[in-house]
């Protein structure tokens, strides 16, 4: 559509209060809100940004809705873009990257690090610091010996594990302890993970002052810096949350831009307590609509602001006050929440600017990443790079063949998205990698993959590599963008062309960091599998391809089977004591 389409297209639209949709062969590109949609749709005739001009050219109709006032139009508006999620919209994402803790629902709970609790499991956080939530559960374990095995490992267990036998449970599983018993050990850690850091903190200390007092220093300092950790744990924004006067639910927002990306942080306390956090992504560069005018041009935090609580609280139930870092400036945004009856402040001073600070704090966090994602997907001209898939193969001339698969969200990694594949034996790098992208395409078409679709997939390589991923994805039906990253002369190779970014360019560090961390991947998992196939059992004398088959089954790795005692070896069918101290001394 033309100029001169848009002006013919214009003229036809009353002067009313209403929501436009610019469509392309039936597909949303864009909605916005209007006051008068005649002059509104009429403005894009002569669009300032590049990103709306490519709008406007590829729509081919522009569909309306009269509403009766502007605040129907501002909640239509939002509904629309949650429907469509329309291209060249600010829009919404939900950030899961907070971890939180839960402890199960079970005759014997366990503690886990989690993003998808249970819903009968009682769920501490979210915490902003994965490092500091880890070190944190492992101490409790040490500590109060609490099960970190899933229930399939728990389950009809004979013997203890290796974590009994490591200091990191106490064995429920063989009542090596009570149930009773360990039911105190897990009111204990719940009273840690409520606030109690006592409950941890002084045990901590006291194995710090005893490794100092027996001239362990390494022990003694190895205590120290947990107990710092523990210390620090339940100190962020804690105080500043308990003075939130009479008001039930406060939800407390923070803004942090870069380039053409934004990220919102959110608080929400309830009766005085911290109880939810969390972030949201909202992608608009360069464009036009919600707090932005229809020439493109952005209004910076106050736009953020308006896009964020009317698509964010559209469907949800709003807070009693919303504190804010500074004015939205959105009128039809202010009576919406006025008639609604809530509170907006703009705290200067006190516990409630002490509140905003801590939001934008988490709202600054990795918000650069998001501007790499950005740019990334401008520069290869796709939608979104926020959710990126690497892919490596590794193997010595042809044996011990395995394939990587890391995950990157908003410029990090998402380690528990990381999967790994043993490949047949071939010496054949375009055969690998055609293997290993035909497994991670037919479990995703066939909805045996429990994560989401990614916005692209790097492969590790070059021409040949990245045409042998493609005929995977094109035999399987998955149609996902793949690009591929080689080595040589760090060129990034695309299915039409071959293009060398400048070497401080953010997005080619982006793709560096994803394929640098797949090759990793790929040769730590290929090192490990060598090993198990070729070189430490195999050598052991009594142990054939059956009995290894069953020590790795039993124990999971070479590493497990090295740490095995030998009365756990001897549980082992087809070990028995000779073979068990074989093992043991080979090993």
């Amino acid at each position: 559509m033309n100029a001169d389409g848009v002006r013919e297209r214009a003229g036809s639209l009353p002067r009313e209060p209403g929501v436009y949709q610019f469509r392309d062969e039936g597909t949303t590109l864009y909605v916005g809100k209007a006051v008068d949609l005649r002059d509104r749709v009429r403005s894009y005739a002569d669009p300032r940004s590049a990103r709306i001009r490519r709008m406007v050219d590829r729509a081919d109709d522009v569909e309306i809705a009269v509403t009766d006032t502007e605040t129907q139009a501002l909640l239509l508006e939002a509904n629309l873009i949650k429907r469509h999620q329309p291209r060249y919209n600010v829009r919404l994402k939900d950030d899961k990257s907070y971890p939180m803790v839960q402890v199960t629902d079970h005759d014997a709970p366990r503690i886990e690090i989690t993003r998808d609790p249970d819903e009968s499991a009682t769920v501490f956080g979210p915490y902003t610091s994965k490092t500091q939530v880890e070190t944190v559960v492992k101490a409790l374990r040490e500590t109060y010996g609490v099960r970190g095995c899933s229930d399939h490992k728990y389950a009809g267990r004979e013997r203890p594990c290796l974590d009994y036998e490591m200091g990191l449970c106490t064995a429920p599983c063989t009542r090596e302890i009570d149930l009773a018993s360990y039911g105190e050990d897990v009111t204990a850690v719940k009273r840690f993970l409520e606030g109690e850091t006592g409950v941890l903190a002084d045990p901590l200390r006291r194995e710090m002052e005893a490794a100092a007092q027996d001239r362990n220093f390494e022990r003694a300092a190895n205590r120290r810096d947990r107990l710092e950790t523990v210390d620090a744990f339940h100190g962020e924004g804690g105080e500043a949350v308990q003075s939130i006067g009479d008001e039930r639910g406060v939800d407390v927002l923070g803004v942090a831009i870069e380039g053409a990306d934004a990220t919102v942080a959110r608080l929400r306390a309830e009766n005085g307590k911290l109880v939810d956090r969390d972030r949201h992504t909202l992608e608009a560069p360069g464009s036009a609509g919600t707090g932005a005018d229809a020439a493109g041009r952005t209004d910076g935090v106050p736009a953020v602001l308006a896009a964020f609580i009317v698509q964010y609280y559209a469907e949800r139930e709003l807070p009693d006050a919303l504190l804010l870092p500074e004015r939205h400036g959105d009128e039809e945004v202010a009576t919406w929440l006025a008639t609604e009856g809530v509170s907006v402040r703009v705290p200067g001073a006190g516990r409630e600017a002490k509140l905003v600070e801590l939001a934008l704090k988490n709202a600054r966090r990795n918000v650069g990443r998001r501007d790499e994602c950005g740019m990334l997907a401008d520069a290869l001209e796709i939608e979104s790079a926020r959710r990126i898939e690497g892919f490596d193969v590794s193997h010595a001339q042809g044996k011990a063949a395995v394939g990587s698969d890391v995950t990157f969200v908003d410029g990090g990694t998402e380690k528990s998205d990381y999967r790994r594949k043993k490949l047949p034996d071939q010496n054949d790098d375009y055969d690998n990698m055609r293997a290993l992208l035909e497994w991670r395409a037919s479990r995703a078409v066939e909805g045996r993959d429990d994560r989401p679709d990614p916005d692209l997939l790097l492969i590790d390589g070059g021409e040949g590599q990245l045409e042998a991923a493609r005929d995977a994805l094109e035999a399987v039906g998955w149609d996902v963008p793949a690009v591929a990253l080689a080595k040589a002369e760090e060129r990034v190779v695309t299915p039409e062309r071959s293009v060398s970014w400048p070497s401080d360019a953010p997005h080619l560090h982006l793709l560096q960091r994803v394929r640098d961390e797949a090759h990793r991947f790929a040769v730590q998992y290929h090192q490990t599998v060598r090993d198990e196939v070729t070189t430490v059992l195999d050598d052991v004398q009594g142990v054939g391809p059956e009995t290894r088959k069953r020590l790795l089954g039993r124990f999971g790795s070479v590493e497990n089977v090295r740490e095995a005692s030998v009365a756990d070896l001897r549980t082992v069918e087809g070990v028995g004591e000779k073979t068990a101290e074989t093992i043991k001394s080979r090993l």
